[in-house]
């Protein structure tokens, strides 16, 4: 049996194995609808404490789907999710409840995310009132204290999240999911709506915290500049699919993966002078309703090696180099045979 991505003999503080979900469209006034979509596809994948996964690819891959699952978010149809020992598909509402102190999320849209109606103060007081952590002035110092662990006054408490730009209320974000004192948080493409001075600074402040409070990260995003920036290691999805998954610098100094591949190709090189050979893949992505047969991606890898093979063979997950995994027939396994 394959190893699985990241259990390389220490304890993860989140085990992730074979989650999947999967939506059914529902049928029109005219016909059609009716198709199930399997959104999440047997993803597994380790976080360890302290450390940062990135989970990328393109729009609709399932990044957030999978994401959200693990907090259950939304119901996941099959796996497991272990976090700190326990298996929370299989938690009732309370204990669930509880156990969520330690697993937060900041959300991709910093407009949509915060009740207008609520003051940034309210919104960041309610984990503490929920969770039992403070009351009365004892919150209010501690909300403040928050506000400024994430770079804003504490006097803003008051104020409403219409009067603030949209980095400021990625910041109150991730200050509400501070509040809880979690272990470990989702990160939604937090980054994504913001403007790229603004990115740099929700980033490093993402880092600072990481630092000070030792917290685990499973960081949703789709810029590979971005992630290289952020993560320690990088697990890349399509189709539902994770494909690939290895170190930081093995994923970008030696993709094994021709999506991934392609993935870096498209990344924005900072000196006019360098040259990357562009990898550009035909057609667009098949539908998540009819994946093709075999490897998901075969249909467009640009892989000379590609053959017949390739569509009548599901590629496991399997070790390429050490901690290096990839989803393709055509890379050879580091593994022998006794090893797996």
């Amino acid at each position: 049996m394959s190893r699985i991505p990241g259990a390389e003999g220490r304890e993860p503080l989140l085990r992730v194995r074979n989650l999947t979900k999967t939506f059914t469209r529902p049928r029109g006034l005219f016909g059609g609808g009716g198709e199930t979509v399997r959104a999440v596809d047997g993803v597994s994948f380790d976080v360890f404490p302290g450390e940062t996964l990135a989970l990328v690819g393109e729009s609709g891959c399932g990044k957030t789907t999978t994401g959200r699952a693990v907090l259950r978010l939304v119901e996941p149809d099959a796996g497991e999710v272990i976090f700190d020992g326990k298996d929370i598909l299989k938690l009732a509402s309370e204990p669930l409840r509880k156990l969520r102190r330690r697993m937060q999320i900041v959300f991709q849209d910093p407009y949509s995310s915060l009740n207008p109606r609520m003051t940034i103060g309210q919104t960041v007081r309610e984990g503490l009132i929920i969770h039992g952590i403070a009351e009365g002035a004892d919150a209010d110092t501690r909300v403040r204290q928050l506000l400024e662990e994430v770079g804003l006054r504490g006097e803003y408490a008051g104020m409403y999240p219409h009067e603030f730009s949209g980095g400021q209320r990625q910041r109150v974000g991730i200050a509400r999911a501070l509040s809880v004192e979690p272990a470990f948080i989702v990160c939604d493409e937090p980054v994504s709506a913001l403007d790229v001075s603004v990115q740099a600074q929700v980033l490093n402040l993402l880092q600072d915290l990481q630092r000070d409070r030792g917290l685990a990260f499973l960081f949703i995003a789709h810029d590979l500049s971005v992630v290289e920036h952020i993560a320690d290691r990088v697990a890349v999805m399509y189709l539902g699919r994770i494909v690939e998954t290895a170190s930081r610098d093995a994923l970008y100094g030696t993709p094994r993966m021709p999506y991934t591949r392609a993935l870096l190709s498209a990344v924005p090189v900072p000196d006019p002078a360098a040259r990357r050979e562009r990898v550009v893949l035909a057609g667009d992505a098949p539908s998540p309703t009819r994946p093709p047969a075999g490897c998901v991606f075969h249909p467009r890898c640009p892989d000379p090696r590609r053959d017949a093979s390739c569509s009548a063979t599901v590629p496991p997950l399997e070790e390429k180099a050490r901690a290096h995994f990839a989803a393709c027939i055509k890379e050879p396994s580091s593994l022998t045979p006794r090893d797996q």
